[in-house]
């Protein structure tokens, strides 16, 4: 029976929609015979009906904001909650393997196989989930596959040939982009069957974009909670057969975020590790863009932190970053992953001009960086109790006391700066520096930052441990 499921969780992928053919100025009149291969747009399979716009793409009739009454109010609870957050432990007292011969040192079960390792005894592989820390990070990404698919396909939907042109994105990257939509049609059906039948369903999604400048810039930070949502949870699973094929998976959302990158001017890589998130942090930023789901939708038990605001968050379309405006005009809206304006003066978008040009590019180096050390960075933050995510039916809750430090979060490091509180839920600090090893910086590329009580010293292992004391989480973009 594990044999089967696995084959059904690898091959069973429901087509929601065939990729168009990439528009032709010129279009020949035969490819050969693989060009009388006809092909179909597919019902959708969550109920929700999709229309075929003029580009030939697909995307959901309708993307706003809710307008219902909740029937349902927080995150899931379980039977009951045994403390109010977890203590910190001294180290696991069996963690005491050290190699000082630089050979085995046990003997092995088989020819060129050392002794360890778990899930290597030869046992038959289960793909399910085998815990409530599972099912609950596992639907969570299925959350996050679910939104990247409609996602995907809504911008080739919306916005022209003629748009996308003028964005320097022609009928071959609009192809790859459908390529990566179709990749979320088998992401989505594989976390589906790994949690069984209260897998969550697809649901209806509000964007904040306008141009294809911002819808790519949106996509690149998705793409980047999505990413480091996975990672935070990944090694802390139960099953590793499911972090197995998890693994495979997110490791194509990485490509997904350095490509969308790549096409929104930035640098494709900047960072020499990616970081990882607690699953709360990742589910504050998907939940916003969340309008509706369909009733009976399996809920989540994580929880939604309360905005915290990046006023000067750098403009990624600006050849000047540091003349971003100083009051947050120049993010699209008031949500947490929201992309920067694209109409502005003094765009880098069509500037051809090395170091201050943001046009699609394998790479560009920035003369003027997006934030640098000693930056004063402005925030304003929300109080917890505002709702949010699907029908409204999630509320920001905090356990922490006022805020005092401001958390950076990358690479392999959570480093924190001082927070001068200048008002009513406002404030700044100046971005520290500091680094991995040698003279790579720790602050890069698109970040976690959130305001806390307490600057305590967390690991990559154990960063979940700072959630009681997050007061706002926001999104920074460093680089």
């Amino acid at each position: 029976m594990a044999n089967s499921f696995f084959a059904a969780a690898l091959l069973l992928a429901p087509v929601l929609g065939a990729p168009a053919p990439a528009p032709q100025v010129t279009v020949p009149a035969s490819f050969g015979p693989d060009s009388q291969i006809s092909a179909s747009v597919q019902p959708s399979t969550t109920g929700y009906r999709l229309e075929v716009n003029v580009n030939g793409y697909t995307s959901a009739t309708y993307h706003g904001p809710y307008t219902g009454t909740p029937t349902t109010i927080g995150a899931v609870p379980g039977p009951t909650t045994i403390g109010a957050s977890i203590p910190a432990q001294p180290l696991n007292p069996t963690a005491t393997y050290y190699n000082t011969k630089g050979v085995p040192l046990n003997p092995m079960p088989a020819p060129f196989t050392p002794a360890g390792g778990l899930g290597t005894n030869g046992s038959l592989p289960r793909y399910m989930v085998e815990s409530d820390f599972d099912f609950e990070s596992i639907a969570l990404g299925l959350y996050q596959e679910w939104i990247e698919l409609d996602l995907f396909h809504d911008g080739l939907a919306r916005f022209t040939d003629e748009q996308f042109d003028a964005a320097g994105l022609g009928p071959e990257a609009r192809s790859l982009i459908e390529f990566m939509a179709d990749q979320e049609t088998g992401h989505s059906t594989l976390l589906t069957n790994m949690l069984g039948e209260r897998a969550p369903k697809q649901c209806v999604y509000n964007y904040p974009y306008t141009t294809v400048r911002e819808w790519i810039d949106f996509m690149q930070r998705v793409t980047r909670f999505g990413e480091s949502g996975v990672w935070g949870f990944i090694n802390h699973l139960d099953s590793r057969e499911v972090g197995q094929l998890l693994a495979q998976s997110i490791a194509t959302e990485a490509r997904q975020q350095l490509i969308f990158r790549q096409m929104s001017g930035l640098t494709p890589m900047n960072v020499w590790f990616e970081n990882g998130w607690p699953q709360s942090w990742s589910w504050t930023m998907l939940a916003p863009y969340i309008s509706y789901c369909p009733e009976n939708t399996t809920r989540l038990a994580w929880q939604n932190f309360p905005t915290l605001h990046i006023l000067n968050n750098a403009n990624i379309n600006r050849y000047s970053p540091n003349d971003t405006a100083q009051n947050g005009s120049e993010t699209i809206g008031p949500r947490i992953a929201d992309p920067s304006r694209s109409n502005i003066t003094g765009s880098c978008e069509n500037l051809n001009v090395t170091g201050f040009g943001c046009g699609p590019a394998i790479a560009h180096n920035k003369s003027e960086p997006l934030s640098f050390p000693g930056k004063k960075v402005l925030f304003q933050w929300e109080a917890p109790g505002s709702p949010v995510g699907p029908n409204n039916s999630y509320v920001t809750s905090t356990t922490a006391g006022a805020p005092r430090f401001v958390g950076w979060s990358q690479q392999l490091n959570l480093t924190y700066s001082p927070l001068t509180v200048t008002g009513n839920n406002s404030g700044f600090t100046y971005q520290p520096e500091g680094f991995v090893y040698g003279s790579e910086g720790i602050i890069n590329g698109t970040m976690a930052v959130m305001l806390t009580d307490l600057d305590l010293f967390v690991t990559p292992f154990n960063v979940s441990l700072l959630n009681p004391h997050i007061v706002a989480l926001g999104l920074y973009q460093a680089g």
